[in-house]
């Protein structure tokens, strides 16, 4: 026999629980159908983000850079450090301890909001008078049918032609973020947001690590001015990147993987490495969600269709997240799940993909929102420009992390601020004030004139708004 909700939320990711939870809030009876699994088959809700993506890579960004840490600079703070050593065994045990307490907080948050929580794999079925009907495959099947359907299945990493992912030689973000020895030689295959976090990781902990991208650019999608600071620090820190390059064939053996590439000049190339992580995105996940059975439309990529609302071509069905166009993040996909759950109530949900943050989690880190320089030369946009250096910015100094700058980029008549891009200590944290003053359309003077507190990494930011008008008072 069937089970009927209001609302069935299929998958467990940053959008479907959060969607799941703020329909529940708003009174409705909700299911939630996720099929992740931990080490012992357990529910592991929270999708890529919360078990591969995410959380663990943060817990291994944080650990390696204490070793680094460590090793390099505590001697400059008087810190005498003898026997040094790292277990990445232990490392990467800590980071799946971080995981449950992530799984097994969803899991309560669902008991707390009364969702109604499935484990197993959700497939459409048909449609049913108004409704559908959802199949759960997992220990125990279940008939599931909801008025309203909220797809969040999320995304997969996308191989190599020529190169699937083993998880032990060809690694994506799975892959990499379970290895338990730190490999001599590691080759990266695309400078994204994955590959560097994970390049990072590995080479404070002492990997050789190459990264070979296509794009002529480094970090083609940031402020350029950003991207060549930031590729200065990388360098410097001794990370090999290649640009321009194009890769081969890929040989994979029992001790190790050959890249044949050729470089920007036209030169050949081999790189031979003990790993290699594939970093080049992600595909949409709809395999196996039977999309065909209710003439659900994907477009090429098997991305679901939607509508500004995140709508599908079908009455009562939503999609959110990595699954749909959009940057494929997770404050996103949260974001996404509130709008289309308040949607669902009657409510006017809201999302502003103008003002989405963007961060790179290495050291230093990069952070940014709204349109960068380059892009708002292409739009014929008259801007001012200001950029306040952390080398300037008393805690910076008092850290010993004054690697980086604040930009701000502001309407040349108007100066509300059009976007803002930090490379340095702590721009995840640094950005949120910049968010807020663009969702409230803030001009530069606003932020110029706010009191920050000194002293403090903010003040970057403040420092920043005072130079798109000329008038820095440190720099």
């Amino acid at each position: 026999m069937s089970k009927q909700f209001d609302v069935i939320v299929i998958g467990g990711g940053p959008g479907g629980y959060i969607a799941a939870i703020r329909a529940a809030q708003l009174g409705k009876n909700v299911a939630c159908v996720d099929e992740w699994k931990n080490a012992t088959g357990g529910p592991a809700p929270g999708g890529t983000c919360t078990n591969v993506g995410c959380i663990p890579s943060k817990a291994l960004l944080q650990s390696s850079e204490h070793f680094e840490q460590a090793s390099h600079h505590f001697a400059d703070h008087g810190i005498t450090v003898k026997g040094l050593s790292m277990d990445a065994g232990k490392m990467v045990a800590r980071k799946d301890a971080v995981v449950k307490q992530n799984n097994d907080g969803i899991l309560y948050l669902f008991k707390k909001n009364k969702v109604s929580f499935f484990h197993g794999r959700a497939s459409f079925v048909k449609a049913v008078d108004g409704a559908y009907e959802i199949k759960v495959a997992g220990a125990a099947e279940e008939t599931l049918v909801g008025q309203q359907i909220i797809v969040a299945t999320g995304s997969n990493a996308r191989a190599l032609p020529g190169a699937p992912f083993d998880e032990t030689m060809v690694l994506s973000n799975e892959g990499a973020l379970a290895l338990t020895a730190v490999p001599k030689k590691m080759g990266l295959i695309g400078s994204g947001v994955i590959g560097l976090e994970m390049g990072s990781v590995w080479r404070r902990l002492g990997s050789e690590v190459t990264i070979l991208e296509g794009l002529p650019d480094f970090l083609g999608a940031v402020d350029q001015q950003i991207a060549k600071e930031a590729h200065k620090a990388f360098v410097k820190q001794g990370l090999k990147i290649e640009l321009g390059v194009k890769v081969g064939d890929i040989k994979v053996g029992k001790k190790g993987v050959s890249v044949a590439w050729t470089n920007a000049k036209g030169e050949a190339q081999t790189l031979d490495v003990d790993k290699l992580i594939v970093s080049i995105g992600r595909v949409p996940n709809t395999i196996g969600l039977n999309a065909e059975a209710v003439g659900l439309k994907l477009d090429e990529r098997g991305a679901i269709l939607v509508d500004a609302d995140c709508k599908t071509n079908l009455p009562g069905v939503w999609a959110v997240g990595d699954v749909v166009r959009g940057p494929m993040l997770a404050h996103k996909a949260e974001e996404e799940g509130v709008a289309v759950a308040e949607r669902i109530a009657g409510q006017h949900g809201h999302v502003n993909f103008n003002t989405i943050p963007w961060v790179i989690y290495t050291s230093p880190e990069i952070a940014w929102v709204g349109r960068n320089e380059q892009q708002l030369k292409a739009d014929g946009v008259a801007y001012k420009a200001g950029t306040f250096p952390f080398l300037a910015n008393g805690r910076a100094r008092a850290l010993g992390d004054t690697t980086g700058m604040v930009k701000m980029l502001a309407d040349a008549t108007t100066d509300e601020i059009l976007g803002v891009h930090i490379v340095g200590p702590m721009a995840s944290e640094l950005i949120a004030e910049c968010v807020l003053a663009m969702e409230f359309r803030a001009s530069s003077e606003d932020i110029a004139r706010v009191c920050h507190a000194h002293p403090s990494l903010s003040e970057s930011t403040k420092e920043a708004a005072l130079a798109v008008d000329k008038r820095t008072l440190n720099f």
